[in-house]
């Protein structure tokens, strides 16, 4: 019974942090996703498919936490985390907008299924809970405040 509450617990907490990103930028027009300006040069459709990359980051590289294998280090593959967000930004940019939400509601249903089916004993564990913060609630949240801050800021210089 603890263990089916950690569960949920943790369902919860993402759920709760995803449903705050994602409301973020309810509705907002098609025009205002892609504006830029929103994190840095970033859009909201941009930042919506950086969370969406680190959903799939953390798809890939969960399993293998939980076998116990070394994770491998960006710096090591791609010169760090700022290059690593830089060439996917890049690799996405030409997608549309109903592409990156289709993408974002399709990997992050394969997110919840992939926890879901974890064994409980797994989710006591530090590296996984670690890593799954890091890429998905502790991560929308920045990204949640960032588009509110610049919904502001937008709706002031209107």
């Amino acid at each position: 019974m603890v263990e089916n509450k950690r569960k949920q617990n943790l369902l919860r907490r993402l759920d709760n942090a995803w449903r705050g990103f994602r409301d973020s930028y309810a509705g907002l027009s098609e025009s205002e996703m892609l504006k830029g300006g929103v994190a840095g040069n970033w859009s909201v459709r941009d930042i919506i498919a950086h969370v969406t990359t680190w959903e799939q980051e953390t798809l890939k590289h969960l399993p293998l936490v939980l076998q116990g294998l070394k994770l491998p280090r960006y710096s090591d593959k791609y010169g760090g985390i700022d290059a690593f967000n830089a060439r996917m930004t890049e690799n996405k940019g030409d997608l549309s907008l109903l592409q990156v939400l289709r993408g974002q509601n399709a990997i992050h249903r394969q997110l919840i299924d992939f926890i879901e089916n974890v064994p409980e004993e797994h989710l006591s564990k530090t590296r996984f809970r670690h890593r799954l913060r890091l890429d998905t609630y502790g991560h929308y949240k920045k990204h949640e405040a960032a588009i509110r801050k610049w919904r502001t800021s937008f709706t002031i210089g209107n």
